[in-house]
């Protein structure tokens, strides 16, 4: 199993929302880098949840439950999208400045890349946020 973490502005699509809507189309990623990611990502596999521009945290964690196929919001065969659902809501949401102040993940993609719309977790650094949502 991977781990992946995905960025949504909550204004445009809120963890809330997902979870109300129980599943989501992750379409629109117009970034090849982010591509390859969702290209990579197979069912079962953990994708964090992060809450961009505002409030700068990740929120909960979706499980992939469809493996990339053609984006159906475009004629372009360079896109793909994935299909997620809410998997669990983090007890404690974790935001970036904790993240960037934690030596243990001073190499995620989240900071190292941060444009990068879909990114790739290691195990070691999912093990890590997820020990962060349980502190308070």
């Amino acid at each position: 199993m991977q781990h992946w973490l995905v960025k949504s502005e909550p204004f445009k699509y809120s963890w809330e929302q997902f979870l109300k809507d129980k599943k989501a189309v992750w379409d629109g990623v117009r970034n090849y880098a982010a591509r390859n990611n969702m290209r990579a990502m197979k069912k079962g596999d953990l994708v964090f949840f992060y809450h961009s521009n505002e409030g700068l945290n990740i929120v909960g964690i979706a499980k992939v439950v469809k493996e990339a196929y053609q984006d159906p919001t475009t004629d372009d065969t360079a896109w793909s999208v994935v299909e997620i659902a809410p998997f669990k809501t983090l007890k404690r949401p974790v935001s970036l400045a904790e993240i960037k102040a934690d030596k243990q993940l001073e190499g995620i993609q989240l900071v190292r890349l941060s444009r990068l719309s879909v990114a790739s977790i290691k195990v070691e650094e999912f093990d890590r946020i997820l020990a962060l949502s349980e502190m308070k």
